[in-house]
């Protein structure tokens, strides 16, 4: 989807979900970024890096 915004990598480290749901809505990918943030808030931030800048 092209290179990530810096308002998308800063919502991405304060709330990783917030940035994949605003730009991918609620799909897959807002609910493995989701999960991976309960579960421990850096896997959540790394995956949301990810989501936001592949």
């Amino acid at each position: 989807m092209g290179t990530a915004t810096f308002i998308d990598i800063l919502l991405a480290i304060l709330l990783p979900p917030l940035g994949v749901f605003l730009r991918y809505g609620c799909g897959v990918e807002f609910w493995i970024c989701l999960v991976l943030t309960l579960l421990g808030y850096l896997p959540g931030i790394l995956y949301a890096l990810y989501v936001l800048t592949k």
